[in-house]
């Protein structure tokens, strides 16, 4: 029975995974770290509400067995290129450091398929310095997750994501770029829990892997959906 840590909680990858999280009997507690509610009642949940900002507040409350680092924004929504490298790389390392001195032994990162750190691309570099750093962090396991385009139920419409999906579903049928097609944010979620009971040492899944990993989980799971889950049945 362990207890998992997550932030990004309320994205779009983030809040199956929680949903799911809750509903696995492997985990007994899901500490929960985020700037805004869930607004879920569950016995299981433990919510902190917190500034990312300023540690000192809250670093005393990051201990468990597992984080799951899901955080992720755009340049439109962060507004410039600095604000979102402060969500994106800034809170996400600052947090993981903190766990790790915590003696949380297992991190579960999701990156983006493409991620280097010499990238000429801000988005994909600004990834690949995320997973250099956090390599060197004493987690006694590290799981690197990078799937392809993301797709689900977002809280708001992103017109240029939209269009891109249907591109990229269009050259997956005629079989290009494979290894791009889309993933629906739940498989990245199931994929990310099945690789903590996979993998015993650090590793850097693909998007296609990903995939493999999601029909794992659903294979080997005791319990998936409840009376009590407030989960709803998937089209991917």
């Amino acid at each position: 029975m362990k207890t998992a840590i997550v932030i990004g909680g309320t994205g779009l990858v983030g809040a199956q995974l929680v949903d799911l999280l809750l509903n696995d009997q492997d985990f007994e507690k899901i500490k929960v770290f985020g700037r805004r509610s869930l607004n879920i009642s569950n016995s299981k949940l433990e919510e902190h509400l917190i500034n990312f900002s300023k540690p000192e507040d809250w670093s005393d409350l990051v201990k468990g067995d597992v984080l799951f680092s899901c955080i992720g924004t755009t340049v439109s929504k962060a507004e410039s290129k600095e604000k979102q490298f402060e969500v994106d790389f800034t809170y996400q390392y600052n947090f993981a450091e903190i766990a790790s001195m915590n003696r949380v032994s297992e991190y579960v990162l999701i990156s983006s398929i493409g991620a280097n750190s010499k990238s000429i691309f801000f988005y994909l570099r600004m990834k690949g310095e995320l997973e250099d750093a956090i390599k060197k962090l004493s987690f006694k396991k590290i799981i690197i997750v990078r799937p392809a385009q993301l797709y689900g139920n977002r809280h708001e419409k992103r017109v240029g994501e939209i269009m891109g999906l249907a591109i990229s579903k269009a050259l997956c049928k005629i079989g290009l770029f494979h290894e791009h097609r889309p993933i629906h944010a739940r498989r990245v979620a199931e994929a990310m829990i099945e690789s903590t009971r996979y993998y015993n040492s650090t590793v850097t899944i693909s998007s296609s892997e990903l995939f493999g990993l999601s029909k794992f989980y659903n294979r080997n799971k005791d319990i998936y959906y409840t009376k009590n889950s407030s989960s709803k049945l998937f089209s991917y």
